[in-house]
């Protein structure tokens, strides 16, 4: 029968597995642990099963390995990783698509109820209601400051209450209201709070960028260097273009103020010389699309002499 391992042994077999899972993984999802019970952490690591595998541990005897295991192997990008050990944390090694997998993660958060003295993460709200409570209860209610009527022999809640706000320690009044109520309003779970992928660190909020979002931000920093390096007259493939451009329009203007000139100059200068052109140089296809000219206006026809009167009596008596 095998005995148990001792205490150097367990931290050996730790070691040898860590830095085995650094060598064959090169993308590693730092999460936060806290509130996450075995149970549940058990869950996410079947949950996880295949390409990614969960790793917790003492903060010191991690970072110790990764200390060891990069002057070992020469690469220092796993230094990168132990500012991040901060906390109750643990790593998920991952082969797969780091967003999938940090969304698959999320999936494992269990309801908690609101312990005293833990931390809020969220704004608490009692709703609105009948609780079930009988008017025994109501001291509850009053410590709080929460407006109850008795409706049917029950305590009813008659508007919303803003029980506890985010970053606010939980009381023992309203650990007990929210338990007499059954409202769990905290969720745990593991949170990814920082991303490892091959050497480079970044925050979990960049996995939610599109393509559109990198376009854009990508547009943003070319105009950026556009900008400096049109400034400082440097040149760089993204300000080449503007500085063509101005040379360009310096060229033109000398070429407009002096004797000196070339073909693209002689055009501009013979529409200075007669505006008119611009008109003519107009797109064909505007001058074609053009509404048809109004035909001209008929000229007006004479109108026929009026009959003298003596015409009239003629006809009349004749």
């Amino acid at each position: 029968m095998v005995g148990k391992l001792t205490k150097a042994q367990k931290k050996t077999a730790y070691d040898a597995k860590l830095c085995k899972l650094l060598d064959d993984y090169t993308q590693i999802l730092i999460v936060a642990a806290d509130n996450v019970g075995s149970n549940q952490l058990q869950n996410i690591r079947q949950g996880l099963r295949g390409d990614s595998i969960v790793l917790m541990g003492k903060n010191t005897m991690m970072k110790r390995s990764i200390r060891i295991h990069a002057e070992n192997t020469g690469n220092e990008a796993f230094l990168n990783l132990i500012p991040l050990l901060v906390g109750n944390v643990g790593l998920i090694f991952t082969k797969g698509d780091l967003k999938e997998v940090s969304e698959e993660v999320s999936k494992y958060k269990v309801g908690a109820p609101a312990r005293v003295g833990l931390v809020a993460p969220i704004d608490v709200v009692v709703p609105p209601g009948n609780t079930g409570l009988d008017p025994s209860q109501t001291s509850f209610f009053q410590v709080l400051n929460i407006p109850t009527k008795i409706n049917k022999g029950t305590v009813e809640i008659v508007t919303p209450v803003d029980l506890i706000k985010k970053g606010e320690k939980v009381g023992s009044s309203e650990a007990a209201l929210l338990s007499k109520l059954g409202i769990r309003p905290f969720s745990y779970g593991l949170l990814v709070v920082n991303v490892y992928d091959n050497g480079s660190v970044f925050s979990p909020e960049v996995l939610d960028l599109t393509e559109d979002d990198l376009v854009v931000k990508f547009a943003a920093g070319v105009s950026m260097v556009a900008s400096l390096a049109l400034s400082i007259s440097y040149p760089t493939i993204a300000a080449a273009p503007h500085m063509f451009a101005h040379a360009y329009k310096n060229v033109l203007a000398v070429a407009l103020a002096s004797e000196y000139s070339y073909p693209q100059a002689d055009e501009i200068k013979e529409y200075l010389k007669d505006p008119s052109k611009f008109a003519a140089a107009a797109p064909a296809a505007a001058s074609g699309s053009a509404p048809a000219a109004a035909p001209a206006k008929k000229e007006k026809e004479p109108e026929p002499e009026e009959e003298s009167e003596d015409d009239m009596c003629i006809g009349l008596f004749d």
